[in-house]
């Protein structure tokens, strides 16, 4: 089946849309791939919906959503040389709004908008069932790492750097028992949100330039990795409602108290750092044999050069990879996991792993929008 994936996640910079050939349940093959960015104007607009959340502004969104979503469909679609009319779905996660794990995750961008615009079917609101089932309603994309991305040799670490960074161990390839997944804490939210705070101008540290000059404040990165989110074991996700705007203003304070004079670089290089030490106390803390197998790195920190060389730093001697140079585009690998977990539903088959989420049990996710 051909199939289109749409991801926007949590550092709000675009929807990614994914081509995907479902060959099987343990192979998938990308045929095109492209990220929408968001105009400055429709950034302005999630960010506001998100401070003032008001049902008007919440269901403006969700209506401009569903056609920044298929606009990035359509354009994915040309990309590949494909024709709409030869796509036979399309898998939609949608912005996420709101997360609160157990209780209730909302995610929009209207699903019945993709559909009057591709005239295929649309498989949304994924994270609602496992919710349902007990669940927290993440992570959902281990499902994925299992079936398509983990070692035939052995055990393998999928860590993606979003604006929330998640991990999934898997023991082998295509094994979803003995499966460990979780969100370990920020990833470029924090970043990003320092960096605009700081610098105007900017969205996010390109290339981590800023914070490569800046020097970390180590004892506000230890203060910080107190909180509770850090203690707690998995099953456990979270999101921008605990890593978001207010938090990173909470960390330049930090910074700012504990070295009078402090520049805006060393409030970034701060926030890297404990990216990094988050990623990997979490990693040595609640996953099995890490020392074995390899961490194969995606999302948009693994463009951030400072990211990669902590990481490779701090849990050596484990080898640390590039998604792209095992698989594909790393900035794919959501979209593409989506378009399966999507596959999965129109064949009526799980997409959670109750062990990563929580849920009672192995549960078909999402909802279908027929054209």
């Amino acid at each position: 089946m051909l199939g289109i994936g749409l991801m926007s996640g949590t550092s709000l910079d675009g929807v990614d849309a994914a081509v995907v050939e479902v060959v099987g349940e343990h192979e998938v093959r990308l045929v095109a791939f492209l990220t929408r960015p968001y105009a400055a104007p429709e950034h302005a607009e999630i960010l506001e919906a998100l401070a003032d959340g008001g049902p008007r502004s919440l269901a403006m969104l969700h209506r401009h959503l569903g056609q920044w979503l298929a606009e990035a469909a359509i354009a994915a679609a040309e990309r590949g040389g494909v024709a709409l009319a030869d796509v036979d779905f399309v898998a939609s996660h949608g912005q996420t709004v709101w997360h609160e794990p157990g209780r209730a995750s909302l995610q929009l961008g209207c699903a019945a908008t993709l559909a009057e615009a591709l005239a295929v079917p649309v498989v949304s609101d994924f994270r609602a069932r496992d919710i349902a089932a007990g669940g927290q309603g993440a992570p959902l994309v281990p499902l994925a790492d299992a079936m398509l991305f983990g070692a035939p040799e052995g055990p393998r670490t999928l860590l993606n750097i979003g604006g929330i960074a998640n991990v999934t161990w898997v023991p082998t390839a295509g094994a979803v028992e003995g499966v460990v997944a979780f969100d370990t804490g920020p990833g470029v939210a924090v970043i990003d949100a320092v960096t605009s705070m700081l610098y105007e101008d900017l969205r996010f540290d390109m290339h981590g330039a800023h914070a490569a000059a800046g020097e970390p404040e180590h004892a506000v990165v230890q203060r910080l990795l107190a909180a509770d989110f850090f203690e707690a074991s998995p099953p456990k996700s979270t999101g921008r409602e605990v890593f978001g705007p207010a938090y990173a203003a909470a960390v330049i304070e930090a910074v700012r108290a504990a070295r009078p004079g402090a520049s805006p670089d060393d409030c970034i290089a701060t926030a890297a750092a404990l990216t990094v030490r988050s990623i990997t106390d979490q990693c040595r803390r609640w996953l099995p044999r890490l020392s074995r197998g390899d961490l194969v790195i995606s999302g948009g920190g693994a463009r951030n050069p400072v990211l990669v060389e902590g990481l490779r730093a701090s849990l050596a001697p484990l080898s640390v990879r590039s998604f792209d140079d095992v698989f594909f585009d790393g900035d794919a690998k959501e979209a593409v996991a989506f378009a399966y977990l999507g596959w999965r539903t129109l064949e009526g088959m799980p997409g959670n792993v109750p062990a990563a989420t929580g849920a009672r049990g192995p549960r078909v996710l999402g909802a279908v929008t027929y054209p």
